[in-house]
């Protein structure tokens, strides 16, 4: 299914904003990247997003959650997708400037209404998340992983799919990453492989209900 061309339009501003500060932050000390790296944009990139879109179109996921929205780069494709399937989207990030420049890009494209924006810490909005979910992007800092799944995996509903992003790059993410590839496949029902997708993504799913006792 073809996407809509008012929604490339503001994919493709994404992806060359990317570019210009990927250039910029890939030249610049470590300290001084920690210090600017919420001004970057850090997406997923079109790959990753293309796949996301796919998947929820493919298992009409209704209900998606999105841990890290940034500056809606990932929050578009998902918003595309939902529209598709029928679904809506929660999507939850730390800085409320960043969701405000992210629900003005898709207002732009009519999709604003598809997304549910919750600004506050991660683990406080996932402790309070009031629904089951379908699909998981999972794109915040890495040492949130393991506890970010932790609290969303007993809202799975049987089927549901989770993408944890940057498995493979940056390789600064390797350690947090191989700790979460390790916690996910051991938890009760999850089915999880790595794919060389974009920066690296673990899809993991939930082949039968959660047991709350187990949890």
């Amino acid at each position: 299914m073809p996407i809509d061309p008012a929604v490339e339009v503001v994919l493709n501003e994404y992806e060359e904003r990317s570019e210009r500060e990927a250039r910029r932050w890939a030249s610049l000390p470590q300290e001084q990247f920690l210090e600017e790296r919420d001004q970057y944009l850090l997406a997923v990139g079109a790959a990753t997003g293309s796949f996301i879109n796919l998947l929820v179109k493919e298992m009409k996921a209704r209900v998606i959650l999105e841990i890290g929205t940034s500056y809606g780069y990932s929050t578009l494709w998902l918003a595309e997708a939902a529209r598709a399937a029928g679904g809506r989207i929660i999507t939850l990030e730390l800085q409320a400037a960043k969701q405000d420049f992210a629900r003005s890009q898709l207002a732009r494209t009519g999709l604003d209404g598809f997304v549910d924006f919750r600004s506050g810490d991660a683990l406080d909005l996932l402790r309070n998340l009031e629904t089951s979910v379908d699909f998981v992007l999972l794109d915040l800092w890495k040492n949130l992983y393991i506890p970010c799944f932790d609290l969303f995996y007993p809202k799975l509903n049987p089927g549901a799919l989770v993408v944890a992003d940057n498995m493979l790059y940056p390789e600064s993410a390797h350690p947090h990453a191989m700790k979460y590839r390790e916690h996910a496949r051991a938890a009760a029902g999850i089915q999880s492989m790595l794919l060389p997708v974009g920066q690296g993504i673990e899809v993991s799913r939930l082949v039968r209900g959660v047991d709350p006792v187990a949890v």
